[in-house]
């Protein structure tokens, strides 16, 4: 028997106006000749959120391993390497290896964008949302770079964290866009709920950037040797301020218990109550760990578990806030669209230009 001969796997044919196209938009070339699901562009979303997330908590580990200035200039890590010599020790492998994370953070989100570009329909909210973490990206790698020219000044250390808070709040509304349709939302509780959970919202933030103040004037310093703390008026310690940030910590446990009651004392949904209780335990979980840096001297280990509980705090409220209102539901694609994926690309590869 005679083997059959084999058979050649047609490649595309791609014409001068293709290439000029993708050069002049690629989004809209790659938009036009690939269809994401759902699901594809929702781990998108959710791989954007996770990283700007680790890149927190690795900024934190700098810090707190006193690699502030382990590369002691920008956009090089020396005048004269761009990356971190064997001389710099550990400190240069570190803040070295946490501006390369930044890289990956920058994939992710532009993963974010090109699934979102490429959903058809296109949803206009979801390509808004992903170029608007790119714009924070890269706000906030030229505000690192300041960070590190200064001498890591604790309020650029503040700012810094503080837009990566922005950051993860754009991460996670977008991630939750993914998740629901594009109806005009339609609140699921009443105005006093509604008002209730934007006072907790902003205590929540104001209880963030109190910590950044605790952290600019605590006994952990961004570099192995001294840099300046912040100054506090009237005579203020840092245990003061301290305790200024658990305050404000019990008012958003008591808040979030508050809503939580009042949720399910008027029967709200699901949605909201859930997310309010997910909150209330994050929450438990932050105080606890709080706490128990404050008596032992603030660990670093613990140290960075809280900074790692105050990004999951700050996504909790924003999801709290999120689930407030509905948007119908998500019209989900699945294998069987590929024929008429196949028809879309077939039609837009024959266009005059990008979309």
């Amino acid at each position: 028997m005679h083997k059959p001969p084999p058979t050649m796997v047609g490649v595309p044919n791609v014409t001068r106006a293709d290439a000029a196209a993708a050069v002049r938009n690629p989004l809209a070339f790659i938009a036009a000749r690939w269809t994401p699901t759902p699901r594809t562009v929702q781990r998108a979303a959710l791989a954007a959120l996770v990283m700007s997330v680790v890149i927190v908590v690795t900024g934190g580990a700098v810090r707190l391993t006193g690699s502030g200035l382990g590369c002691p200039t920008w956009p090089k890590c020396t005048a004269d390497s761009l990356t971190a010599t064997r001389e710099m020790g550990l400190h240069g492998v570190i803040e070295f290896g946490n501006r390369l994370l930044a890289y990956v953070l920058c994939a992710a989100v532009g993963w974010a964008i090109i699934a979102a570009r490429s959903e058809k329909p296109r949803r206009r909210s979801l390509i808004r949302l992903g170029w608007a973490q790119f714009w924070l990206v890269m706000g906030n790698a030229v505000l690192g770079g300041i960070v590190v020219l200064v001498g890591l000044n604790p309020y650029t250390v503040a700012a810094h964290f503080l837009l990566s808070s922005v950051l993860i709040a754009a991460a996670t509304v977008m991630w939750r866009r993914t998740r629901e349709g594009d109806e005009a939302p339609r609140p699921l509780v009443g105005k006093v709920v509604q008002q209730l959970v934007w006072v907790l919202v902003g205590v929540t933030a104001a209880l963030i950037a109190v910590g950044t103040v605790v952290t600019g004037t605590g006994p952990h310093a961004g570099d192995s040797s001294e840099v300046p703390r912040m100054d506090l008026p009237m005579g203020m310690t840092w245990e003061d301020v301290s305790k200024v940030h658990a305050v404000l910590a019990w008012i958003v446990v008591t808040l979030t218990f508050a809503l939580w009651f009042v949720l399910k004392a008027v029967d709200a949904p699901k949605g909201p109550r859930n997310r309010t209780r997910d909150l209330f335990l994050i929450l438990l979980a932050q105080g606890a760990i709080g706490y128990v840096q404050y008596f032992t001297d603030l660990p670093e280990v613990l140290v960075g578990a809280h900074m790692f509980g105050s990004c999951l705090v700050w996504i909790g409220a924003v999801l709290v806030l999120l689930s407030l209102r509905e948007r119908g539901p998500l019209d989900q694609a699945d294998d069987a669209s590929a024929p008429a994926t196949q028809a879309y690309a077939a039609t837009s590869a024959s266009m005059a230009g990008p979309r």
